[in-house]
């Protein structure tokens, strides 16, 4: 099964509400950083394997027909070419309200200190922060840095393969990009900064444990599919 849909938008674009859109349009099962954790222990050496140049697209992305979030998003140029087919929904935000949304959950110190010394610190070093090229403490270097990778989706890919797209928008220009009818249910708005953070919280952070992080994958997957659309 070849990827139909690639989110380009970095994580805390409103990319989990991009993948409940998408499974709800029928370009399910929709890959996201959340089904990594869910399937840790087949994913992980996976994405470190695609991090040191050696990715297996066929077998991260199988069963799936989309993918939005990290760390796909890292890997949208070689996504690009493995399918030429695919379409790119590039999800947006405010440069400053991204820096604050990252800094306190996904970029957290205490997330990243629950995972260190993990396969899944291995895989985020490689997939993610190996890619920036500078401190991303500092706002005024990550938002440019935000804006200009954001520019380079743009001017790289085809006019025609590509969506600027935020929630707000609702269905009806994502629908009319896919070629697919407007649903009558509301556009799935989902992951405040809340959620992940009481998510992880629970947790004391993202699991160590490769069991534990797939179980908590998983229920939180399942915590804000009940609310997607209610």
């Amino acid at each position: 099964m070849a990827l139909e849909v690639i989110g380009a938008g970095l994580g805390r674009t409103a990319t989990f509400s991009l993948k409940f859109a998408l499974e709800h349009l029928g370009f399910g099962p929709c890959y996201h950083m959340s089904e990594v954790f869910a399937r840790a222990r087949r994913d992980v050496p996976l994405w470190i394997e695609a991090s040191q140049g050696r990715a297996d697209w066929d077998a991260i992305f199988e069963g799936f027909r989309s993918t939005t979030d990290y760390p796909a998003c890292t890997y949208w140029r070689e996504l690009s070419g493995k399918y030429p087919a695919a379409k790119f929904i590039l999800t947006t935000r405010d440069p400053d309200s991204w820096f604050d949304s990252v800094s306190e959950t996904i970029f957290a110190e205490r997330m990243l200190a629950s995972i260190a010394g993990t396969p899944i610190e291995t895989m985020l070093n490689g997939t993610i922060f190996a890619h920036f090229d500078g401190d991303i403490r500092d706002r005024a270097f990550m938002t440019d840095w935000f804006v200009r990778r954001n520019r380079e989706v743009v001017d790289m890919l085809p006019p025609e393969r590509l969506l600027l797209f935020h929630p707000k928008d609702g269905w009806e220009p994502l629908c009319e990009f896919l070629g697919v009818p407007v649903p009558p249910e509301q556009f799935p708005r989902v992951n405040s900064r809340d959620e992940l953070g009481s998510a992880s919280d629970k947790e004391g952070g993202i699991p160590q444990d490769p069991e534990a992080a797939e179980r908590f994958g998983r229920a939180y997957i399942d915590q804000l599919k009940t609310k997607a659309f209610a």
